[in-house]
């Protein structure tokens, strides 16, 4: 899926539609001291290895594609939706 590297959206803080460039979002580590992540450390000490064997053939054959749009006159970044599902996303280079 080809996506165009600038597109006209609405800006809610201009609060008119103006041209926004699009860039994809990079994905973070998990933050260590969250309590699941607290209780996921934890439970991998001891003798047991990995707490739950992995699911087998339920996986999702895409990722979700998350875009964030730059406002190109105040320069404020936002998303519009939660992202959706593609096997293959490129942004055209103009």
């Amino acid at each position: 899926m080809m996506i165009p590297k600038i597109q006209r959206k609405f800006c809610p803080k201009c609060r008119k539609h103006t041209e926004h460039t699009v860039e994809e979002s990079k994905r973070r580590s998990r933050r260590e001291l969250s309590k699941g992540q607290r209780r996921f450390r934890r439970k991998l000490m001891g003798y047991g290895s990995f707490p739950k064997e992995k699911p087998k053939g339920r996986e999702k054959p895409t990722r979700k594609l998350d875009l964030r749009y730059k406002c190109n006159t105040c320069g404020k970044k936002h998303i519009i939706g939660k992202g959706f599902r593609v096997k293959k996303a490129e942004i055209k280079k103009e």
